[in-house]
């Protein structure tokens, strides 16, 4: 959905209006001031809101679908992203703005740090998968292999030990490294459950807190 090319959109507080006030009583007036609403704070509100819908804009499509956001919306996320910077994109942000402060951002927010986390901790499972991979193939002693045991005890130690023993044979042969593959992935398996195990006792604890 596009949005139209409207003027701005300006907070009104005509019916705030001091004059209008002045007429009310003392008590009145003290009840009216204080739930006037600050437009200072609401255009600091809406700059933030705006800058969330940037940070979503740049969101992959695969993304934006975990968030679960009504479809209009989805939609005017998905255009934005394809406009040039100019101004079709900034009438379209100010529209997808607009949407956004209809809704609960913290639990959007919530989602997206957890996207954030996960694409963080799916780089680091995939190095730390490469580099355990390549001192298991280069062991000779067993020593890489107790170590990785001493951290990740729940480890099937004998399907490791069966994957490095044709791991070595596939290169003494120089057959394709289907084996080499194939430990890779079952480290970073194992990497990945404890890292969601780590997380949900973390959560845990904290919520016991």
């Amino acid at each position: 959905m596009y949005a139209e090319e409207d003027e701005d959109d300006e907070f009104d507080d005509d019916m705030f209006d001091d004059g209008e006030i002045d007429f009310y009583e003392p008590e009145e007036q003290e009840r009216l001031y204080a739930i006037r609403p600050n437009k200072t704070q609401i255009k600091q509100q809406i700059a933030e809101i705006a800058a969330f819908a940037e940070k979503i804009v740049a969101l992959t499509t695969t993304q934006l679908n975990t968030l679960e956001l009504p479809e209009s919306l989805r939609e005017a996320i998905s255009q934005a992203a394809t406009m040039p910077h100019k101004g079709a994109r900034k009438r379209q942000l100010k529209y997808i703005t607009a949407a956004l402060r209809k809704l609960d951002l913290a639990v959007i927010e919530e989602k997206i740090a957890r996207l954030t986390s996960k694409s963080v901790h799916s780089v680091r499972e995939h190095h730390q998968a490469e580099g355990w991979r390549d001192q298991l193939i280069a062991d000779t002693t067993h020593g890489v292999l107790t170590q990785l045991l001493e951290q990740y005890p729940h480890a099937d130690s004998q399907h490791i030990r069966q994957l490095q023993r044709n791991v070595k044979k596939e290169l003494a042969t120089q057959k394709p490294p289907k084996s080499a593959r194939l430990l890779y992935q079952y480290l970073k398996t194992l990497f990945v459950v404890q890292a969601e195990t780590d997380i949900t006792a973390d959560s845990v604890a904290f919520n016991e807190d």
